[in-house]
């Protein structure tokens, strides 16, 4: 079931920041030209949504929606967290989920069953609050929260600098000839609040338009 959330990157909102940005940045404004304007990927604030961030670890987003959909009509149709921890370690196996990624899910399932993961109650807090819960589950760590808190939340400054494709579209849209490390891109990339989001949107979208 989704929750009620108030959704902040709107592809209004994206317009707005990187608008902003390009005056501040001559790279910025460059990559818009070269590229466009990314677009929002919104999703639910829901069990759902963080059940597909598990599935969609370390895979192709055409395998994590193939495993993602097994794995649903495994669970009756839905993802729910009570159809999670009742469902058998095959069943989870043979919809495509290793023995690790069954056992995340679970955790989260677990999580929400509980109380100790409370949609409600993260749809509410900061981002450091909600970057915490969730980093606390087995199995996600910052890279997982960042993406929740952008897609299925829709907060405007997070900076998902452990991404890979953030990372070198970032260089690339900075004209940098190698490679940044994640720690060179989180201190460069904190000039940009508080649109850091719509900028990693273009990171992206940079990385795979962009002509080289």
């Amino acid at each position: 079931m989704a929750v009620s959330v108030r959704f902040r990157l709107t592809d209004k909102a994206i317009k707005k920041s990187l608008d902003a940005l390009s005056v501040q940045s001559d790279e910025i404004a460059s990559a818009l030209t070269a590229v466009g304007y990314p677009s929002s990927r919104r999703r639910e604030h829901s069990f759902g949504s963080l059940a597909r961030i598990v599935v969609g670890q370390q895979l192709s987003t055409k395998a994590a929606a193939t495993i993602s959909h097994r794995t649903v009509n495994a669970l009756g149709g839905a993802w729910r967290p009570e159809a999670v921890l009742s469902a058998a370690s095959e069943t989870l196996r043979a919809a495509g989920l290793s023995q690790q990624k069954a056992g995340y899910l679970q955790s989260l399932a677990d999580a929400v069953l509980s109380g100790s993961l409370s949609l409600d109650v993260l749809a509410q807090q900061s981002d450091q609050e909600v970057e915490a819960a969730i980093t606390a589950i087995r199995g996600f760590g910052r890279w997982s929260a960042h993406m929740y808190m952008m897609f299925a939340l829709g907060r405007p400054d997070i900076w998902p600098s452990g991404d890979l494709a953030v990372r070198v579209g970032f260089g690339r849209i900075m004209g940098w000839p190698d490679r940044p490390t994640e720690r060179t891109v989180i201190i460069e990339g904190a000039a940009f609040a508080p649109h850091r989001s719509a900028l990693a949107l273009l990171c992206w979208h940079y990385y795979t338009e962009a002509r080289l």
